[in-house]
């Protein structure tokens, strides 16, 4: 396969089938002979991200103590994890390992959409998060009344439809644009600003849809969360004992690790693309990765070492195993 400084060459034939344009991923540019020893690394963290959540998955799953809606977000969590991983890692390793750079379009925004809807989906996930402590730490008495196993069901599929409600039309528009003959992205990942930085007609509908999703998703939630969290801090000030309200806060620790490791790198990939044009090439492709393995690589670990639970059951479960 040719590499995208050699696709931009004049006179290439890179047609794809039946004239189709051809779109070519990217890797790290000029690191091309060390790519399998920079895969290295990144399938490790692959490998922990998805060990770390389907441990997650398998602890909630058979572990009756851990039925409870707190757990159930945290089982939905790690699903959409081990998505975004699942999504990602074939484009990452075939670009890494096999220097097999060509993508056709349909595969791009199939990618793109299982990315985006993963993500919709954790963030939903993480308000409702963020909802349970609100409620366990506001109204402890009627937590069990408010949070039932119906709710929490109604809740996980509320966002899974909103996710694909949202996401849908994303692509469906994308396919409709009009493209150059050669089109390099700019990672090894389909992004939508990424393809929408190569869009030969007009892109304003694209543009503006991909804007209504960012802020009727990520945004509002982020707005939610915050507002959750200042109710919260109200409620713990409010207690008379320190302890208690340093007690009460310390069971948040592991869901303000999980918003960060989500929101950090996703707004600092939108802003390097409005802002930072003049940023480092290298910046852009490592802050695009940390946006898809920051998260599932993140939440297995900070839920296994803080909440106490999880981490007993793991060391129990593993335990009983070497026993046997």
């Amino acid at each position: 396969p040719c590499s995208p400084t050699q696709a931009t060459q004049p006179g290439g034939n890179l047609w794809g089938s039946q004239g189709r344009p051809v779109f070519l991923l990217t890797g790290f540019p000029g690191l091309e002979k060390h790519h399998f020893w920079i895969s290295l690394p990144i399938c490790c963290l692959y490998v922990v991200a998805i060990a770390g959540n389907g441990v997650i998955l398998f602890v909630i799953r058979t572990e009756q103590t851990l039925h409870s809606p707190m757990y159930y977000f945290l089982s939905m969590l790690a699903l959409s994890d081990l998505g975004l991983s699942f999504a990602t890692l074939p484009s990452m390793l075939s670009v890494l390992w096999f220097n097999h750079l060509e993508i056709r379009l349909e595969a791009c925004l199939v990618q793109l959409a299982f990315i985006y809807a993963c993500s919709i989906m954790e963030s939903g996930i993480l308000l409702a998060m963020a909802f349970d402590r609100l409620v366990a730490i506001r109204n402890p008495l009627k937590y069990t009344s408010i949070l039932t196993n119906g709710t929490v069901v109604r809740i996980g599929v509320a966002g899974a439809v909103r996710s694909v409600c949202l996401v849908l039309p994303a692509p469906i528009l994308m396919s409709l644009q009009e493209f150059g003959r050669v089109n390099v992205l700019s990672y090894s990942i389909c992004l939508h600003p990424d393809l929408l930085n190569l869009v030969r007609s007009d892109r304003r509908k694209s543009n503006v849809y991909g804007l209504f999703v960012m802020l009727s998703s990520t945004g509002v939630d982020s707005i939610l969360l915050v507002l959750s969290y200042l109710l919260i801090l109200k409620t713990v000030l409010g207690v008379a004992s320190k302890e208690e309200g340093l007690r009460a806060l310390s069971t948040c620790i592991s869901h303000l690790c999980a918003v960060c490791s989500f929101y950090v790198p996703m707004l600092g990939l939108s802003m390097i693309h409005r802002f930072g044009r003049q940023a480092p090439r290298i910046a852009f492709i490592l802050i695009a990765n940390a946006f898809v393995l920051a998260p599932p690589l993140m939440n297995p670990i900070v839920y296994s070492v803080r909440t106490k639970q999880i981490r007993l059951r793991i060391l129990k479960k593993f335990q009983r195993g070497r026993e046997e």
